[in-house]
């Protein structure tokens, strides 16, 4: 005989049947799912959307102080009228 009649038989493979096999796909699963969470943790961390405990003012109230600056700007610069500027100012609430 050729020795193929020995060992793990015939239809056997080394991982020792179909549980091995699940066995191996639960572990590629679970390092792929590791690996996930760890660049989304890496991607939140390196943007910054994660809470802050710095006080730093929260984006709106940023954005609105922006919108506030240029429209006094244009004001100044002759851009829009007076009456303009009250309008936007009542549109951005400030």
């Amino acid at each position: 005989m050729d020795g193929y009649d020995r060992g793990f038989g015939y239809g056997y493979d080394m991982m020792g049947g179909g549980l091995g096999w699940i066995a191996m796909l639960f572990f590629v699963l679970l390092v792929l799912v590791g690996v996930v969470l760890l660049v989304v943790w890496a991607v939140r961390s390196s943007t910054g959307s994660g809470h802050s405990t710095t006080g730093a003012a929260p984006p709106a109230s940023t954005g609105h102080d922006e919108a506030v600056a240029i429209t006094k700007k244009r004001l100044a610069t002759g851009e829009i009228t007076s009456e303009q500027y009250e309008e936007i100012m009542r549109t951005l609430g400030g």
